[in-house]
């Protein structure tokens, strides 16, 4: 599929729902039982702490920072303001670098996976209100869900920041290991699965990192 095809039927429209100001957080457990307040360190910082830039280790979240900054700078109020704002909780699903890589290959019927700067050119060149709607797709604002959470969460629809849903999805295998599955709004693409959970753990805004992209709408 053609980027400009693409970005046609993945430009959603403009925001129609506000970010929550108020944290709804799950509080984290001390040493003693009782429940100590949360931090407020923002994922902004979190990501922006990685200064090697684009690179070869597909596990990081280089192409996401970078697109995070690119609609702050052209959209310096854009709702994904909030990532910057550490004493409002939220949860966010991060794509890793490998994720965007799959994305741009998939979308551009390509049999190699770009390099990491390519995959965020191939991004950008969607349009940034494309790109912010996306990354809203991926923020689930007004609540801390952390790992011990999400794993008890299974058919949890979660209102993301862009107003739409994803559906949380809980796989056990061998009786133990839980996987989190997502389940967006694309019917033909496999599924998110978390590889890592509770980034940012201990404070208000936490994240888990996710293999793929979740995509808004239908795409062929």
């Amino acid at each position: 599929m053609k980027i400009a095809r693409l970005a046609a039927r993945m430009a959603v429209g403009a925001m129609a729902t506000a970010l929550a100001t108020t944290a709804v957080a799950v509080p984290a457990a001390s040493a003693n039982g009782k429940a100590k307040p949360l931090g407020t360190t923002s994922l902004a910082q979190v990501l922006t702490k990685d200064t090697s830039g684009f690179d070869r280790n597909s596990r990081d979240f280089d192409v996401l920072t970078a697109a995070v900054l690119a609609v702050l700078e052209a959209k310096p109020n854009s709702p994904v303001k909030v990532l910057t704002d550490g004493t409002v909780a939220v949860t966010a699903f991060i794509p890793t670098d490998a994720a965007f890589q799959q994305l741009v290959r998939e979308i551009t019927d390509s049999r190699k996976l770009p390099s990491e700067s390519a995959a965020f050119a191939a991004v950008a060149g969607l349009g940034i209100d494309t790109v912010e709607n996306v990354l809203l797709y991926h923020v689930v604002p007004g609540a801390t869900i952390d790992r011990k959470t999400a794993v008890r969460a299974d058919g949890t629809d979660l209102t993301t920041a862009l107003g739409s849903t994803i559906e949380v999805d809980v796989r056990t295998y061998l009786y133990i290991f839980r996987q989190v599955r997502l389940i967006d709004a694309d019917t033909t693409d496999r599924n998110a699965r978390v590889v890592t959970f509770d980034v940012n753990k201990g404070n208000r805004q936490i994240a888990h990192a996710v293999d793929r992209v979740l995509r808004p709408i239908d795409l062929p």
